[in-house]
């Protein structure tokens, strides 16, 4: 059997389009998202911030 180490992963928040480090993700619910903002669900509207995404939730 082979194992594979996942060093990178999608945001978990569907409208983003960010990739990050799995030692850098903030996790929720088991999930990795990019940013505070994508976290929790975009209650206040705001972006992640980071250059190329339009995510808002």
């Amino acid at each position: 059997m082979t194992s594979v180490d996942v060093e990178m992963v999608k945001c978990a928040c569907p409208d983003c389009v960010c990739v990050i480090a799995v030692g850098q993700a903030i996790t929720r619910d088991g999930r990795a998202f990019c940013c505070d903002a994508c976290a929790e669900g975009h209650a206040d509207h705001q972006g992640c911030g980071h250059a190329g995404c339009a995510c808002h939730g």
